[in-house]
């Protein structure tokens, strides 16, 4: 999948906004911190033990990855690269629920 051709963050809103050429998606922040899938967060999650994010939680970087973007979270989480597919599959979710 392809970088998209441009990203808005919406820090006051909370909300990421990923523009491709045949989609525009927006992800709330809360939503992206909580589908996080670094090492920590994917033990938690086999573990049964929640991922506790605030309502408040806002993306404060974004860094490109090649093959996606790091995000870098306001509570200090930024382990996580979120590819362009995964992102993609999570928009698909989120439309299809």
């Amino acid at each position: 999948m392809q970088a998209p051709e441009r990203i808005d963050n919406d820090t006051a809103q909370g909300r990421l906004r990923l523009h491709w050429a045949e989609a525009v998606v927006t992800f709330s922040h809360v939503t992206l911190r909580e589908a996080c899938r670094c090492a920590a967060c994917q033990f938690k999650r086999h573990h049964g033990t929640p991922i506790n994010v605030a309502a408040d939680v806002r993306v404060t970087t974004i860094e490109p990855a090649g093959y996606g973007v790091q995000l870098v979270f306001s509570d200090g989480h930024a382990r996580g690269i979120y590819p362009w597919a995964y992102l993609a599959e999570l928009a698909a979710t989120a439309a299809a629920g």
